[in-house]
């Protein structure tokens, strides 16, 4: 009972965060809002991000009934867990929910933030911050709470319930025939149907932040590159220029990809995280403890967060490194709270004899920390990898792209080693010489401790597309320079934190998605010995099939990423064209005379991200599918593998890649190597243009894609192992 105890604490985790995100977003909103000009801008903006989102939910809103409608014929057929449906729904709409919610308090924030900058830059850094935190706590928040709902459901579903002496006798007697003790699913027992369900509602959040990522990421940077190619290359205007007919297509952008898609991706790695740590902690004999570590501990990070926020303060300078050491001291402070209470928790849930798996948890923790620092040095433009891209600029765009590239495949050596010792460490120290399930229960909760402190990890990414859509309001809107000057210091920053989340979400999907694998073969061998089947999982490296599902697991991220890419080249394509005939055709549009279209630029990116986004996000669902009807339940297992390893070190070239490409681009912008409208400013601008759909569309959804496979796998596996051609 000591479990089931803590376990409260992780609804009211979710109830604190929720509460503390409601009292900063309430806050945001009494700030200035500056001048009438200033309030048309935010208002344009916030009209065309939710005109973008309502036709994206409603497209994925059909998907997600058709998925249910297969789902529940399945339930039906007895391949899966009634409830597993139901699941399923509300982990897509959670998932929507967060980035619909953060992008909202993201569109309010931003001209308040460039009226706060012109007070002074920490005061700037405040708003744009308390909308990032916004953003971070309300995914925690709505996480922890669809998780505990479901727990605590299912428990008094198949358990018992005993009516409380204050509750009508009408409502007591319908609650006692729900909540009677139904039998459970056959061959399992009731932790093990309860954690069945709550991965199904991993995969309804992974769907729906794959969709929210590659969706808003062709729209972001189609709209990004097709305003940059024409505006600051070849008519010389400056960026966020009001003249320019896609400024406020990549504004809109900003919000529906980097806010709203990002906000719904990380909500899915922190679930994911859970749930998959949750069930392995029930196949290495936990039982009930096994699902308490990881969920409180969620809890405790949602705290640990809360107080992190308080320490984010900056001096009046524009350095990024002022910049970067105001927001470390949140991020370090949660950290620290998080190592501490682990102890405690760890020790009171599952006693001294598995005190490792508290180790395991300082090493997903230290893991998190140092592949942040190693994105921050590849990504910022203090370091040499980023000013060595702003120094071939000198030599034309193609020494930028291949120098770029240079650092993206350099900087994949040390996460990667970070993630193996990891690996190692936490697989080690949680027990794993004497029980490997532990082991497996080790690498999962580390993953879960890099995760612990999302609601100020991810608050420190989210600020950066408030802050940039700040500096915009304050071009088109006039401020003065000196303001222009403290939002480029705060979305300079903002690329390289944003790097540094996207750190942190790859390398907790490369943990996960581990413990995923881990989770199919648990979930194969318990079937196989329900119905009694010859069959076996077989995993040797001599095994034809793994061989094959090992390429084609390997080959997927790259396919994924063309298909991507490719979707942004299209709309960009679209949109450097109708930029083009906009300045051709509306006489005056450059002397300021006369306004540009905007909402044609709007209206373009959006029914392009919408085609563009349904084939890529597909593929992550039919490949598992596929390849386990067409080569087995081994194949499957080597398709989850190769998509891991290639899939990680992938998505890390391209999101350092791309950060560093922003950055050397903003680092000529500051007045290096002739500075704004300079031969060697257009060739990072054109670095920038080719890191854009790299950093925020293709390299992102990698994370997604690796673990949404995994789910999918593993609540398919009962039809997989009945309809596979090899038996």
């Amino acid at each position: 009972m000591a479990g089931f105890d803590l376990l409260l604490l992780a609804p009211v985790g979710s109830i604190a965060a929720l509460i503390f995100a409601a009292y900063l977003a309430f806050s945001i909103l009494k700030k200035d809002q500056g001048s009438d000009r200033m309030k048309e801008i935010a208002q344009a903006v916030r009209v065309g991000s939710k005109a973008y989102l309502k036709r994206q939910y409603m497209g994925v809103s059909l998907f997600f009934l058709v998925v249910f409608c297969i789902l529940l014929v399945l339930a039906l057929k007895k391949y899966l867990v009634i409830f597993v449906p139901f699941a399923f729904l509300t982990g897509g709409l959670f998932s929507g929910l967060s980035g619909f919610i953060g992008m909202n308090i993201a569109t309010q924030s931003s001209n308040r933030t460039a009226a706060a900058a012109m007070k002074s830059l920490n005061s700037g850094l405040r708003v744009a911050f308390s909308s990032g935190a916004v953003m971070g706590l309300v995914v925690v928040g709505l996480g922890l709470l669809d998780l505990s709902i479901w727990y605590y459901f299912l428990n008094l579903y198949y358990g018992s319930y005993t009516v409380p002496a204050w509750m009508p006798g009408w409502l007591g007697q319908h609650l006692n025939w729900v909540f009677m003790g139904h039998p459970l699913p056959l061959g399992t027992d009731k932790i093990t149907a309860i954690t069945s369900t709550m991965l199904c509602f991993g995969m309804g959040a992974s769907s729906q932040a794959l969709f929210a990522r590659v969706g808003g990421g062709i729209f972001t940077k189609a709209a990004d590159v097709g305003a940059d190619l024409v505006g600051k290359v070849e008519a010389g205007i400056p960026e966020d220029d009001p003249r320019n007919p896609a400024v406020i297509a990549d504004n809109v952008g900003d919000n529906v990809g980097d806010v709203a898609g990002m906000g719904a991706d990380l909500y899915e790695s922190y679930v994911g995280s859970i749930v998959a740590t949750s069930a392995l902690g029930v196949a290495a004999g936990l039982g009930t403890a096994g699902v308490t570590v990881p969920m409180v501990m969620a809890a405790v990070g949602v705290i640990s967060s809360i107080i992190g926020t308080f320490f984010v303060r900056s001096k009046e300078q524009a350095a990024q490194s002022v910049l970067l050491a105001a927001l470390r001291k949140g991020v370090f402070m949660s950290s620290f709270l998080v190592a501490v209470i682990s102890f405690f928790l760890v020790w009171k849930s599952l006693g001294l004899g598995h005190i490792g798996v508290y180790w395991a948890v300082l090493a997903g923790l230290l893991a998190g920390v140092l592949i942040g620092l190693c994105t921050e040095y590849y990504t910022s433009s203090s370091f040499k990898p980023t000013r060595f891209i702003a120094d071939q600029s000198l030599t034309g765009p193609a020494t930028v792209i291949i120098g770029g590239l240079a650092v993206g495949m350099m900087s994949t050596a040390l996460p990667v080693i970070i993630v193996c010792l990891a690996i190692v460490a936490s697989y080690f120290l949680a027990g794993g010489l004497t029980s490997p399930e532990m082991g497996l229960y080790g690498v999962a909760i580390s993953a879960v401790g890099m995760l612990s402190t999302l609601g100020i990890t991810l608050a420190t990414d989210a600020y950066g597309p408030v802050a940039d859509n700040a500096g915009g309001n304050a071009e088109m809107s006039h401020l003065p320079p000196e303001v222009r000057k403290r939002t480029d210091a705060l979305d300079a920053l903002g690329n390289t934190t944003a790097a540094t989340g996207k750190g942190f979400a790859i390398g907790s999907a490369a943990l996960t998605a581990l413990a995923l694998i881990a989770a199919y073969r648990d979930q194969v061998n318990l079937i196989v010995q329900q119905r009694g089947l010859t069959m076996h999982l077989d995993l040797s490296m001599m095994n034809p099939k793994i061989l094959v599902g090992l390429f084609l697991g390997g080959m997927l991220p790259f396919l994924f990423c063309s298909m991507t890419m490719r979707a942004v080249g299209r709309a960009a394509g679209k949109i450097v064209m109708e930029v083009r005939r906009q300045f051709k055709e509306i006489i005056g549009i450059m002397e300021g005379s006369a306004k540009p279209d905007y909402a044609k630029c709007v209206n373009i990116a959006t029914a392009a991200a919408q085609k563009e986004m349904i084939l890529p996000s597909l593929t992550a669902i039919i490949a598992p599918i596929a390849v386990g009807i067409l080569v087995g339940i081994d194949g499957v297992a080597g398709l989850l593998t190769g998509a891991t390893v290639s899939g990680f070190v992938l998505a890390v070239m391209m999101a350092n890649s791309g950060g560093a490409w922003d950055n050397a681009k903003k680092y000529i912008e500051e007045g290096h190597h002739g500075g704004k409208g300079s031969n060697a400013h257009k060739a990072g601008v054109v670095g920038d243009t080719v890191g854009d759909p790299f950093k925020d569309t293709s390299g992102p959804s990698l994370n997604i894609l690796i673990k949404l496979m995994s789910m999918v796998s593993i609540v398919f596996a009962s039809f997989i192992i009945s309809n596979t051609l090899f038996k």
